[in-house]
């Protein structure tokens, strides 16, 4: 009698505790709390506190995948799972952040989401102590340190750290481009990527420095930029030792070691060794340029040459030279007046053995062993061997003096001229001669004067 007595007392009691939702007792409490978790799993050793969560477990191992997406057919080894999921059809994101406003799919995503703005990151790494917002971080992270790709694709064999990045690649080899811009059509094969493409038609740039206050399109560019003020370089190429900054620009980089070029024109066979130089490439044959300047119209094959054009309209030069302090459009322009200072010619031609600042210097140099001059004046029918002087020719007819001296007024056909007009307001000598170090403002001056020591007889190849 005692032990029924005790048996439903007991039941009462956990009935009770059900009902008024207050916590147990004594050893009430403590036979529930172990009775709460004993579904082991076999292949982990994974504890669970009922069947039917094992049962979902279990799918990991198995691979098994029983919940079907009606709309794009995607597999999902829950049910919840494939609820969030659809999500991403309906475009439904029913958990916001009321910090910033943003909202997402789930509520761990919102959980995620609010440790930027807390700057809590709970998930640390054993080995070098780096800590990560979320735990897929931390085990995309710890793969680094292992070296573990598990995930290989079928098509090529390479191997990836998370099966997120092996279904990017795939898409390399399927060629699809699931996510569309909008404004202009532009695809593209990942959603992070087509945010940040908009941010090129809105002109958001929500990445700040607080050291400069210089804005970027993504977090990534950011932490790139940063690097530069820290006077930070993680990635040394082994062959020369030069320094960069982002492990892709040291693969480019590498590259030009081995001289592999896996990227090449079928029109004209030329090779590249990025997939981007190709594309750029290919313009020259199709004539395209897909940007156009919004202040006079000019039209630009790659959109690095639209931004330093725009410089040129606001008269902005952002790349200084630290010898001299002369300021340039953009950075290519810099590099190679910093030649003049050194005397570094890298660019060799192979006809007449002469030595060029520029590989662009060098180019227009061998049109003119070549005899090709393809640009013609419409006007009086002079040819030239580039666009840019036939241009710069085309002026003198129009009387169309674009480049002006900011010190005394006086205007000039091309920006060349006016560069050596300047230097007689400055005293800049930038050209000596050799044999005696007399020093002149412009290259034909110091040729002209070289006749002098060579007693009229013709000098080398001054193309």
């Amino acid at each position: 009698m005692e032990d029924g007595n005790h048996s439903d007392t007991s039941n009462t009691t956990v009935s009770d505790s059900k009902n008024t939702g207050k916590r147990l007792p004594g050893k009430a409490f403590t036979k529930r709390r172990s009775l709460e978790k004993n579904f082991d799993c076999k292949v982990c050793g994974k504890t669970f506190a009922n069947s039917s969560n094992l049962r979902i477990h279990k799918n990991l191992h198995t691979g098994e995948k029983p919940f079907e997406c009606e709309i794009c057919g995607k597999l999902c080894n829950q049910g919840s799972h494939l609820a969030v999921h659809k999500r991403s059809h309906t475009g439904e994101r029913p958990f916001r952040c009321e910090i910033c406003g943003k909202s997402v799919v789930n509520s761990n995503s919102l959980k995620s989401h609010k440790r930027i703005h807390t700057g809590e990151k709970p998930y640390h790494c054993e080995m070098c102590g780096k800590s990560f917002n979320e735990r897929s971080n931390l085990v995309k992270h710890i793969n680094i340190h292992t070296g573990a790709k598990l995930y290989n694709c079928e098509v090529c064999g390479k191997s990836f750290m998370s099966s997120s990045n092996l279904k990017t690649h795939e898409k390399l080899h399927t060629g699809e481009k699931p996510y569309h811009c909008e404004i202009c059509g532009k695809s593209f094969i990942q959603k992070s990527h087509l945010v940040i493409h908009n941010r090129s038609h809105t002109g958001e740039k929500p990445f700040r420095c607080d050291i400069c206050g210089k804005s970027f399109v993504d977090n990534s560019y950011l932490t790139n930029h940063k690097r530069i003020h820290k006077g930070e370089v993680q990635f040394q190429c082994e062959v020369c030792g030069k320094s960069f900054m982002t492990n892709l620009q040291l693969t480019t980089h590498v590259q030009t070691h081995t001289g592999e070029k896996s990227y090449f024109c079928e029109i004209c066979k030329k090779s590249f060794i990025q997939k981007c130089q190709l594309i750029v490439h290919k313009r020259t044959h199709s004539g395209e340029k897909p940007y156009d300047c919004d202040v006079c119209g000019k039209s630009f094959s790659v959109n690095l040459y639209l931004k330093a054009h725009k410089r040129r309209h606001t008269g902005e030069k952002l790349f200084h030279c630290e010898i001299c302090g002369k300021s340039f459009f953009d950075n290519s322009h810099l590099v190679s007046h910093k030649r003049v200072h050194t005397g570094e010619k890298p660019s060799h031609c192979d006809i007449c053995g002469k030595y060029f600042y520029s590989s662009s210097n060098l180019a227009r140099h061998k049109l003119l062993h070549m005899g090709k001059k393809e640009f013609r004046c419409e006007i009086c029918g002079k040819t030239y061997v580039n666009n840019s002087d036939l241009k710069r020719h085309k002026r003198r007819h129009e009387g169309d003096k674009t480049f002006h001296c900011e010190i005394c007024g006086k205007s000039f056909f091309d920006n060349s001229n006016l560069i050596v007009h300047v230097r007689t307001h400055t005293g800049e000598r930038p050209y000596h001669c050799e044999i005696c170090e007399k020093t002149f403002i412009c290259k034909s001056d110091v040729n002209k004067h070289k006749r002098t020591h060579s007693k009229g007889k013709p000098l080398e190849c001054e193309a």
